[in-house]
């Protein structure tokens, strides 16, 4: 009898995320049996492997970058759907349910959920307002809206670009001539570390910059140099997906 593939693959990108990864990977088992998880590490040096392996379906290494580490996953990944997140996310608990009623509607191909920092301030409203309507209008989303797709629209792509940053967006950009890309009415809530370790108010306008410049169709090339210069990282090449931990 050959095995039943499963519907979803869930790939989850990390590096040294011992603290949260336990956590995160019981929310995601427990969202059904119709999934599997791969969990491709980046080099972490603090555990990270070590704990996600009985949790995970699979857990391998990937050359450092979000990018690479998805589109490592990817290769493996067994399932019609692919769905990409971040460790330091939540979840709806209806995630899976929401993701294949969307993709019954021809000729949707993927999309991804709305975002919500879990605080009170209305900066962070503003955050994350901005970024749910910046899917609808400006037509790209970023890592921590939890994109989806189905399997053969990635491969038809090539992936994940290899860009410094803002890869999210542009997969997703690209995806959109593959078919329909629907935002869903769940909420995925992301963790405000980058904007509580650098100044929610800076942060928010650094990257609101970056994005409506990004929009405006400035190259990524310059993009990267007022990032690295936000973060103060003149001398090296920024990690790909780092925007997507504070940019919405």
């Amino acid at each position: 009898m050959e095995p039943v593939l499963p519907f979803l693959s869930i790939i989850v990108p990390v590096l040294n995320e011992a603290s949260m990864i336990a956590g995160f990977l019981q929310m995601l088992r427990a969202l059904g049996p119709t999934q599997e998880i791969i969990v491709v590490d980046g080099g972490s040096a603090d555990g990270t492997r070590v704990i996600a392996r009985p949790l995970a379906d699979y857990v391998i290494v990937a050359p450092r970058g979000r990018a690479a580490q998805m589109n490592a996953g990817a290769r493996i990944a067994r399932g019609e759907v692919l769905w990409f997140l971040h460790a330091d996310s939540e979840v709806p608990a209806d995630s899976i349910a929401q993701i294949q009623m969307a993709l019954t509607a021809f000729p949707v191909v993927g999309g991804c959920f709305r975002l919500r920092f879990p605080r009170r301030e209305l900066i962070y409203r503003v955050s994350d307002s901005l970024g749910n309507l910046g899917v609808n209008v400006f037509g790209f989303a970023l890592g921590d809206h939890g994109i989806f797709c189905r399997r053969s629209a990635f491969q038809n792509v090539g992936g994940y670009p290899d860009v410094p940053i803002l890869e999210d967006a542009e997969i997703y950009r690209r995806l959109r001539r593959q078919g329909g890309m629907l935002q869903l009415r769940g909420e995925i809530i992301s963790n405000p570390r980058a904007y509580e370790s650098h100044g929610v108010y800076r942060t928010t306008a650094v990257y609101f910059s970056i994005l409506a410049l990004y929009v405006l169709g400035v190259s990524i090339e310059f993009l990267n140099q007022v990032h690295l210069r936000f973060r103060g990282r003149r001398l090296r090449i920024a990690e790909p997906g780092e925007l997507a931990h504070a940019a919405r």
